[in-house]
């Protein structure tokens, strides 16, 4: 009987072992992706790191599979914190978002609803407003 418990609690630490490299090759993975999206956008990785967020089961073919959310944190300019997230099913990018800032140059326009003010001094630009349908009255 003793043989029996001691030949169990070894498969179950095998499991857990197993898992945790899985998981850590996953998150190694995840981290490589995110340093190159943030590389292609213009992103600084702060940290270097993402963590694991969240899983949750997905169809995909007709079969359940599992997919994991990490989290990390990107800045823009150096002087800011924004949060990102990547979701990955196995070692593939399923999805992905990053923060985006849409910076222009201010124009006059005739349409009230596209003016923005120029800001007064040289080194703030203000958002660009997006104007759905129902923003509109007529």
């Amino acid at each position: 009987m003793g043989d029996l418990a001691t030949l169990l609690l070894l498969l179950i630490l095998f499991a857990i072992s197993g898992t945790w490299l899985t998981l850590s090759r996953a998150r190694d993975k995840a981290i490589q992706e995110a340093r190159s999206r943030c590389q292609q956008y213009g992103l600084q990785l702060l940290d270097e790191t993402v963590g694991l967020s969240g899983l949750r089961l997905r169809r995909l073919s007709g079969r359940r599979v599992l997919e994991r959310r990490y989290s990390f944190e990107v800045s823009i300019d150096g002087n800011d914190r924004e949060a990102g997230h990547l979701w990955m099913i196995g070692n593939a990018l399923t999805a992905l978002i990053l923060p985006t800032i849409e910076l222009y140059t201010p124009e006059q326009t005739d349409n009230p609803l596209e003016r923005t003010p120029v800001p007064e001094d040289g080194n703030v630009l203000p958002f660009r407003r997006r104007f759905r349908d129902r923003d509109i009255r007529h």
